[in-house]
């Protein structure tokens, strides 16, 4: 025997009536602090800070990095 059940309903109607719960303000809070952390550190996507970040490391960090890819390379 095989019965198929059809409902229409939104995702909201759908949550209420299983009983989960209203996690929207919670997602608007999430989404809003996201924006607000990002829109302070956009100065440290600029290309040039990126560079200056990178750079700063120097020679032994650019070392220390080419002896792990070869370690992991090797069989």
């Amino acid at each position: 025997m095989k019965i198929n059940v059809e409902i229409d309903c939104t995702p909201a109607e759908a949550r209420a009536f299983l009983g989960l719960p209203d996690v929207a303000p919670l997602n608007d809070h999430l989404v809003a602090e996201m924006q607000r952390r990002m829109d302070e550190n956009m100065a440290a996507m600029q290309p040039d800070e990126l560079m200056k970040t990178w750079t700063s490391f120097g020679v032994q960090a650019q070392d220390h990095f080419r002896k792990l890819m070869e370690a992991a390379v090797k069989p």
